[in-house]
């Protein structure tokens, strides 16, 4: 059956900063923690990546020429301000004028993120977000950003805060590197959020043109056995460390009662204290009703056994299938054995997730005012020949995903866009270079692009609007 998107619907690509742009170290940019991070404990560095930085106007063409009319954009907060406050590089700030304009020249909506993954280093080795100064130092950043780049329409505070406190805090597999402290992961998370409240508050003060919203991912989390009260309640506890305990402070602007109860719980058992004070709910609170949308980074679903043992967590990121493993103690452990498929990375690949994940929004939500699903994609060690990619596997993942947003659209969800992640091939944290996700296919040595046949089968769907 033909399905029909709306007309206004915007056909993205994503990419971010750090992962993109190459060119870490000139016209004055600052360090971040994962310059040397990557050094110390990778095989690989995020230098030249895309080299986006140079590219630019080759990869805006390639959006021109194959219909994609929206692009998710990071700016990096160490090239405006190297240190994370205090001085400005004018360098930094004349890059990015050129590439919005550029942007606006092939008539590609750039969607702008202030923070993804890339705090500066001098205020990230001061604790990143759970110094409370750098809250402040975000929020002057922001600031500067919405009055210096008014060619921005849309404006994103944060990209996935919920990856960041998992990574930097959870698994450890971001810079600093910290495993299994659950009570840095919600403080992580609850600061971030003040800071983004702040952002939309001093945006909205202003009085912008534009629209300011925030990105979250969700992973959907599903009890294993949902006839085991014990799965349901894992299942419950993994959803608020990933994904409530954010919604909440972004729509309720507070904590749920069951939502603190379940962390509670958490940090009863692992240990640690959270400092929420009155005067941050207030800040959440006036801030709840302002975002004009939500970004939802939807790559995979989770199903969650209940589990007595002791926490342990391993991050698979070679892409060796069966590499991962994920048990925390007083919550539960993921399980692989359900009849899903998987990416090489352990990614759980269930298109229904992203539609029970919308309509959880629209339902426990319903002043999430608009959503735009702001990544999804499929990573892949793709095989390179002819000068192509034959990505059937990727065709059919993103046409499955789509299925599921119009049949949330079909059930009422406001979803006004789709940003495939990602735009190029780019450099994966982590993941190094092996797991490609891009519509175009990227010769990291020559730096040449290379139209993989997915991007032809998007670029059919973004001018016919039909998903055949």
């Amino acid at each position: 059956m033909m399905r029909k998107l709306p007309e206004d619907f915007i056909f993205g690509g994503a990419t971010a900063a750090y992962q993109c742009e190459g060119a870490t170290k000139i016209d004055g940019k600052g360090e971040v923690a994962w310059d040397k991070y990557l050094e110390d404990n990778y095989w690989y560095t995020a230098e030249p990546a895309s080299d986006f930085y140079h590219k630019y106007p080759v990869d805006l063409k390639l959006c021109e020429d194959f219909g994609i009319n929206g692009i998710r954009i990071s700016i990096a907060w160490s090239r405006i301000f190297p240190k994370g406050f205090g001085e400005v590089n004018k360098k930094g700030v004349d890059f990015y004028h050129r590439v919005f304009a550029e942007c606006h020249k092939r008539g590609v909506e750039p969607f702008v993120t202030l923070h993804h993954f890339d705090t500066p280093e001098v205020l990230h080795s001061n604790g990143d977000f759970l110094n409370r100064e750098n809250i402040e130092h975000f929020v002057a950043y922001a600031k500067f950003c919405f009055e210096e780049f008014k060619e921005v329409n849309f404006w994103t505070t944060f990209n996935e805060i919920g990856p960041i406190g998992d990574g930097q805090y959870l698994v450890g597999k971001f810079p600093p590197g910290i495993k299994y402290d659950l009570a840095k992961v919600f403080q992580s998370h609850h600061n971030m959020m003040l800071a983004h409240a702040k952002a939309v508050l001093a945006y909205k003060e202003k009085g912008y043109d534009g629209e300011i919203g925030i990105v979250h991912a969700l992973p959907t989390k599903y009890p294993y056995d949902p006839t085991d009260e014990r799965d349901v309640r894992a299942c419950e506890l993994e959803d608020i460390i990933h994904n409530k305990f954010i919604l909440d402070a972004t729509y309720l602007g507070k904590y749920s009662e069951k939502t603190m109860e379940g962390v509670n719980h958490i940090l009863e058992v692992n240990g640690g204290s959270l400092d929420i004070r009155d005067e941050d709910i207030k800040t959440l609170t006036k801030a709840k009703d302002l975002n004009d949308f939500l970004g939802i980074n939807y790559y995979m679903s989770d199903w969650m056994a209940h589990f007595d043992g002791e926490t342990e967590i391993t991050h698979n990121g070679k892409g060796d299938k069966g590499g991962s493993s994920y048990q925390i103690k007083g919550v539960g452990k993921r399980r692989f054995d359900v009849d899903v498929p998987r990416t090489d990375w352990d990614w759980m690949i269930y298109p229904k997730g992203l539609y029970d994940q919308i309509m959880r929004v629209k339902r426990d939500y319903p002043n999430y005012k608009k959503i735009y699903i702001t990544e999804n994609g499929l990573g892949y060690k793709d095989k390179f020949e002819d000068n192509t990619v034959y990505d059937d596997a990727r065709i059919d993942y993103i046409k499955k995903h789509f299925e599921a947003i119009c049949d949330a659209i079909d059930d009422g969800a406001v979803v006004k866009g789709y940003f495939l992640w990602s735009l190029m091939d780019v450099f994966s944290w982590s993941n190094g270079y092996e797991k490609r996700y891009g519509l175009f296919y990227v010769d990291f040595d020559s730096q040449e692009r290379f139209p993989k046949k997915s991007a032809y089968w998007y670029k059919d769907l973004a001018e016919t609007k039909e998903l055949k």
